[in-house]
């Protein structure tokens, strides 16, 4: 009876936290509406839809094509503020993560590969897993579950993502970054054309339980969208890919973008989150948009380093 009744008050402190958090955004949201000028106010949804999307997407492909650098800093910066909205869902299911190791985590997992390849990421892990058993010993509030919940956050955030770190150094500027915004186009290809097709066409519910508004008719439209963008690969110097290969390593990563937008939107039902943040007005938070990214990321570097696609040495300490 004991255990239920603290498990009910640090479930209805986390509660309580989110909704604080909640309304201290609403109040960031009035602030920024209120210094909008007045011929951006009054838009429609599809309309600031639109803006966000168009800055958000403008910001990526320059980012990706400009250097290393900035390529570094965009990846970084996503880890970190997808790591922080999902602390933040996580904590109205009573979780208490350690938001300050996992969000610090999630961005060094990009740095570190930049800078020592895969063997940067164990450093990563090994050091957060140390950092988190310490905390845990010594922070008696901080459960099992609250140690799982940090590590695999920093984890599902910021490791996955850097494996498009590795993919861009495997090529010279300034292949390496068309090869990852091919990337990112593929992933973007596969939600546009899943949402155009399911939303005209779509009648056939692919998970109603997790997602209601999947339908089967977006899911083949959007593995033809990312087929279609990874035969464009071909094009690439460098790049050793054939059309048949292609159109297979395409669907591949086209069923794990759809994996992991329905893990995300799992993770929101499960702790009763529409968006996971409100960073992106009319798109939610950013964790929204790179649900599909962070498998597909993973996926499509192992894709072409074991079909021998691009070049890529391993090197351990």
């Amino acid at each position: 009876m004991d255990n239920r009744d603290a498990h009910s008050q640090k479930q209805a402190a986390g509660q309580a936290q989110a909704a604080d958090e909640r309304s201290r955004g609403e109040r960031l949201k009035d602030y920024a509406y209120a210094k909008t000028p007045q011929k951006f106010k009054n838009a429609s949804d599809l309309q600031v839809r639109f803006r966000t999307g168009f800055v958000y997407v403008t910001v990526s492909v320059l980012c990706i094509l400009i250097n290393d650098w900035t390529t570094l800093a965009l990846l970084c910066a996503t880890a970190a503020l997808c790591a922080g909205e999902f602390y933040y869902m996580l904590r109205a299911d009573a979780k208490l993560p350690n938001e300050m190791l996992g969000i610090i985590a999630a961005a060094l997992y990009p740095i570190s590969v930049y800078f020592l390849g895969l063997q940067g990421a164990l450093l990563v892990s090994l050091a957060l897993l140390l950092a988190l058993l310490v905390w845990y010993v010594f922070w008696m509030r901080a459960r099992i579950p609250d140690v799982g919940v940090s590590f695999f956050g920093a984890a599902y955030c910021g490791m996955l993502l850097s494996s498009l770190v590795l993919v861009r150094q495997a090529l010279p500027h300034p292949w390496g970054g068309v090869l990852v915004l091919g990337i990112f186009l593929s992933v973007w290809a596969n939600d546009s054309f899943a949402y155009l097709v399911g939303s005209k066409f779509g009648k056939h519910k692919l998970a109603p339980r997790v997602s209601p508004k999947k339908s089967w008719e977006g899911f083949f439209a959007g593995l033809a969208g990312s087929a279609l963008f990874w035969c464009l690969f071909t094009l690439i110097p460098g790049v050793n890919l054939s059309i048949p290969m292609a159109l297979v390593f395409g669907v591949v990563s086209g069923l794990c973008g759809v994996l992991g937008d329905l893990a995300e939107s799992r993770i929101k039902r499960n702790v009763g989150f529409k968006d996971s943040g409100t960073l992106l007005p009319g798109h939610g938070g950013l964790l929204d948009r790179c649900d599909s990214l962070f498998l597909v990321a993973v996926a499509s570097a192992i894709l072409l380093v074991a079909g021998n696609c691009i070049p890529f040495t391993w090197h351990f300490m």
